[in-house]
């Protein structure tokens, strides 16, 4: 198998019963695994709920290192909708030939340097780099802060020694909190100051609300732009025939995000709170119990998508769920989108190969299932074109 290969630990399950069940801190999850079970249960918002305890939707759950709900990704409609009205447009500016333009000199800039040396530890020295400068834009901020940002590491809220680490969560909320009161004495036209002035049915935003906001930000498209990054970087190494062809056929270069996106789904799953008896594939779920939307599980389907564990770099057809579905889809998407789509104009445009000198796997324990999500560390070389 390849070094870049992703393969999929929930097929037998997915085939034979269509869930799955793990223990998550003494609060067990039932994982969906079929893609058209995994958008009916994405779609069915008031059965399957966003809006519980903050931190308990999230795999593993947080309830115990944050009280603040991330918003809008852990409210339900209608309040959902309100919220996503103020932020929609912010979001987008990804979109806009200037905020690109910034983005290819950022992933330019930073292609250039790695290039000039031995070896590139792609996940700290490249990805979240890249990752931590691309904020910058998304915050409207000076470009220095991505310092901080990458001194991080590469999630918020886990460390080598624990996959909840209340000390680098304060970290974050006590940064997020002076940002705030940052804004507040001086105006501008970042994202923090956007917040403050925004309204919500005829109501300024709290500063708990705008802390829910920017707690999600910086949360939410972390480790999986870092892995989405990697992952694609590792790809590309061991598949040059695929640069070779996106540089004779640039008009594939967004069928082929999509399905880098897809294959590797840098994000397995996400739960929901149960808020009445029902059944799942024959399984009876109680109230109040936990179910995950398997995205990765959902990507793999073969009675969806032909060939699902290969990467098929001109496939057209492609409704993965690698950004969630439904009423939660993801925000960052955008953003997440136009990171890689520079990323690979620009290998395209730069490099000429990638060898892979040495890895470790980052391997995710569900229960029974065993599922690569990425590398813990993943050293290459960049050669120019």
């Amino acid at each position: 198998m390849k070094k870049s290969a992703i393969s999929c630990p929930f097929e037998k399950s997915r085939l034979e019963k269509g869930y799955g069940e793990m223990n998550d801190q003494d609060d067990p999850v039932v994982m969906v695994l079929r893609h058209k079970d995994v958008r009916k249960c994405a779609h069915n918002w008031k059965t399957f709920q966003s809006g519980a305890k903050p931190g308990r939707i999230v795999i593993p759950s947080e309830v115990n290192i944050r009280d603040v709900r991330q918003i809008p990704f852990e409210v339900d409609p209608p309040m959902h909708g309100e919220y996503r009205i103020i932020l929609e447009k912010w979001f987008k500016r990804p979109l806009e030939e200037s905020y690109e333009n910034e983005l290819r000199k950022q992933i330019e800039a930073l292609v250039e340097v790695s290039m000039v040396k031995d070896s590139v530890e792609v996940i700290n020295e490249f990805a979240l780099v890249l990752q931590s400068r691309a904020l910058t834009l998304l915050f409207n901020v000076p470009f220095s802060e991505s310092e901080t940002w990458i001194s991080w590491g590469t999630h918020v809220f886990r460390s080598e020694e624990t996959a909840l680490d209340s000390y680098k969560a304060n970290v974050l909320y006590d940064y997020i909190d002076r940002q705030i009161e940052k804004s507040i004495a001086q105006p501008g036209e970042d994202f923090y100051s956007k917040l403050l002035a925004a309204e919500v049915n005829g109501k300024k935003l709290t500063k708990k609300e705008i802390k829910g906001v920017v707690i999600l930000t910086f949360a939410g498209g972390r480790d999986t732009v870092i892995n989405a990054i990697t992952n694609s970087i590792a790809y590309f190494a061991e598949h040059p025939e695929s640069i070779e062809r996106l540089r004779r056929e640039p008009e594939l270069i967004k069928f082929a995000i999509e399905e880098l996106i897809r294959y590797f789904s840098p994000l397995t799953h996400m739960g929901r709170v149960v808020t009445e008896d029902t059944q799942i594939c024959g399984r009876a779920i109680k109230a109040d119990t936990r179910i995950s939307l398997n995205w990765a599980s959902a990507n793999r389907d073969a009675s969806v998508f032909e060939n699902a564990d290969e990467v098929v770099i001109d496939r057209k057809i492609n409704p993965h769920v690698a950004f969630g579905f439904g009423t939660h889809n993801c925000l960052g998407a955008t953003h997440a989108r136009q990171i890689m789509k520079v990323l690979v104009q620009t290998l395209i445009d730069k490099v000429g190969a990638i060898d892979i000198f040495d890895y470790e796997e980052n391997i995710e324990n569900l229960g029974e299932f065993k599922r690569k999500v990425g590398y813990k560390n993943i050293n290459v070389k960049f050669h120019k074109k």
